[in-house]
């Protein structure tokens, strides 16, 4: 990379993914490299990310004349967010490999082993630089946990059912469990109300980003979510339908866990359609208990 100057990153929508790339803005610009990010999830948190220059998608209409002034494209998926990136520009950088390729590492880890071994860069970290406004407090409402019961698939989702007996024994227990949901997905989780539970209207990514940093706790899972609360250093219980899976994408920052739903369950066919009917509340109120009288995690 030491003949690189400028350098653009290609974001998909997907939180998590977005936020794993930032570990790439990060380690390129602590080398001394100018990197823009272009991705719309990123720019809703620009003001977390103070030291990258962040713009919105780019347009595939105009995607060769925008990617033109820069020496060198990554994008993580060959297909996300543009297919035939290769076409576009004339050194293109794909991640496929890094996300497929059988290894315990998370992501967080193999992207820093990217930029080191890959990019050839010396100085690297695996932070991917997420700083909060000065003028918020980290963890400032310690009882809160917050709960996130969806996530892009359907099929990486636990029972609803359960996530509200979850949150109802941990008021129990003194917490103060709050949902937290897009704001396309209030309509389905509004009935949560009933219980006495709380489901904040927080509109945008930046607000979400406040809420997490100032709660103590976040239970939810495989989802961008829970790699934001990974990122602002939030402890963490992340709940995976399979072990492989979760070694690559569970949160790779802060203190966390995570809890594997399918254990005991034979071929992934089995795995991936009953693991939520496999994982009871019970176990994951011990995986938190776990969690929260951990005094690395507390």
């Amino acid at each position: 990379m030491q003949s690189v100057s400028r350098v653009a990153l290609l974001l998909s929508p997907a939180i998590g993914d977005s936020l794993l790339m930032m570990t790439i803005a990060r380690n390129l610009r602590q080398n001394g490299v100018c990197v823009t990010v272009f991705g719309r999830q990123m720019q809703s948190l620009r003001a977390w990310f103070p030291d990258v220059s962040t713009e919105d998608d780019l347009d595939a209409e105009h995607l060769t004349q925008s990617l033109a002034p820069f020496d060198t494209v990554i994008q993580m998926h060959c297909n996300k967010p543009f297919a035939g990136l290769e076409q576009r520009h004339p050194h293109v950088i794909l991640l496929d490999h890094i996300c497929r390729v059988r290894s315990p590492e998370p992501m967080a880890d193999r992207l820093t082993r990217f930029c080191r071994d890959e990019l050839g860069l010396s100085n690297v970290h695996k932070s991917n630089g997420m700083t909060a406004p000065a003028s918020l407090q980290h963890r400032k409402y310690p009882l809160r946990v917050a709960i996130h019961p969806t996530a892009s698939t359907t099929d990486k989702c636990w029972l609803p059912s359960r996530f509200i007996r979850l949150a109802v024994k941990l008021r129990e227990l003194g917490f103060t469990p709050e949902f937290v949901v897009a704001p396309q997905e209030r309509a389905e989780w509004i009935h949560v109300e009933r219980y006495g539970l709380s489901l904040p209207d927080l509109g945008s990514l930046d607000n979400v980003a406040t809420w997490i940093f100032e709660s103590g706790w976040f239970i939810g899972n495989d989802s961008g979510i829970g790699h934001l609360a990974s990122s602002l250093h939030i402890p963490t219980l992340s709940l995976f339908m399979r072990r492989g899976i979760a070694h690559t994408w569970r949160p790779g920052w802060g203190a966390g866990q995570v809890l594997i739903g399918s254990t005991y369950l034979p071929t992934g066919f089995l795995k991936e359609r009953y693991w939520k009917y496999m994982l009871s509340v019970r176990r994951v109120s011990r995986a938190f208990e776990q969690l929260r009288t951990n005094p690395h995690f507390a």
